[in-house]
């Protein structure tokens, strides 16, 4: 059975469609907890709202089921990158600060079907389950 729960806190705009991109921050059962030793937690959160500012929403969601990847998070494209062919890009191990500057970098720029993210975020992309995935996207 999923641990995860459907309970989020979207922001208006956010999903499929939204004029602006996306980016849904993970805080489930591992993911913004203690079991992350050596992050702020908070701290990410906050950086990653002030550097994107109005350029994207940010969202805070419980468990997305991808536990061994925590902390996770998914950049889903603004309606433009969609239709340029963007799709959500799911970024595991998220535990370090480069990390979250070099996500707010690439999301700023446009994100998923706008302009390709930093080479660098190639090490934390995986594909996650279908029906996560899916879950994610209604």
């Amino acid at each position: 059975m999923s641990k995860r729960s459907h309970r989020s806190v979207p922001a208006s705009g956010a999903g499929v469609g939204a004029e602006l991109p996306t980016v849904t921050v993970c805080r489930g059962c591992c993911c913004g907890s203690p079991k992350i030793p050596g992050l702020d937690h908070a701290a990410q959160l906050r950086d990653l709202r002030q550097a994107l500012g109005g350029s994207a929403t940010v969202r805070v969601t419980d468990c997305l089921d991808a536990c061994e990847r925590a902390n996770v998070v998914v950049i889903q494209p603004s309606a433009t990158g969609r239709r340029a062919g963007g799709r959500p890009v799911w970024l595991g191990l998220v535990n370090d600060r480069d990390a979250t500057v070099d996500i707010a970098a690439w999301v700023a720029s446009g994100g998923p079907g706008v302009t390709g993210p930093p080479g660098i975020l190639d090490l934390y992309a995986f594909s996650p389950p279908r029906r996560v995935r899916a879950e994610l996207d209604e």
